[in-house]
């Protein structure tokens, strides 16, 4: 047994990572941290190995086939997992609320500022981007674009345009939206 160990263990485990490689070179897409992975596992396996094996069959053939079995088992499961996640992803442009114009990627955090943005002009004006950006708006949302970036509260914007609650979220929702905004990156 110590002349079975030495010879897979000898320059740095080079024979069992050989074995592992021809196993693995079969599936492809596997990154270093993989390999690393499936270099440990090897170790486990290769333990597991010594222990069972007599000298009824050869050595190298009976570890080869453990590791090829165990190998496919980790593979499987790992796809298993991704295939779980993928079933579990929404997508960011699923609407939420009662409201279909409003999405998940309108909540994500950013530090893009759009009254910065807004305030930043080009020596003709509005530079193309902000323009686009603006062509996408409705004269209202405009108007409360226009009034926010002034420093009008909410309530007030909302008394001097003579709107409601969800006429004003609604325009807020839509200057902020990620469909319109993008025109701006």
């Amino acid at each position: 047994m110590k002349q079975i160990l030495s010879t897979y263990y000898a320059d740095n485990a080079k024979k069992l990572h050989a074995i592992v490689d021809k196993i693995l070179i079969r599936f492809g897409g596997l990154s270093g941290k993989d390999l690393d992975d499936f270099y440990s596992l090897a170790n486990e396996v290769f333990v597991d190995v010594m222990r069972r094996y007599d000298d009824s069959k050869s050595f190298d053939a009976f570890l080869f086939s453990c590791l090829e079995n165990k190998i496919k088992t980790e593979i499987t499961r790992r796809n298993r997992e991704k295939r779980k996640a993928d079933r579990m992803s929404i997508s960011i442009e699923t609407p939420i609320g009662d409201d279909e114009s409003f999405t998940i990627q309108d909540m994500i955090a950013s530090n893009f500022d759009i009254e910065k943005e807004f305030l930043k002009e080009s020596e003709d004006g509005y530079s193309k981007k902000m323009l686009l950006y603006l062509s996408r708006l409705s004269s209202l949302q405009k108007k409360v674009l226009r009034l926010n970036i002034a420093g009008y509260l909410p309530n007030e914007i909302k008394e001097q345009l003579d709107i409601n609650e969800k006429q004003y979220t609604d325009c807020y929702a839509a200057i902020r939206s990620y469909r319109n905004v993008s025109v701006l990156f």
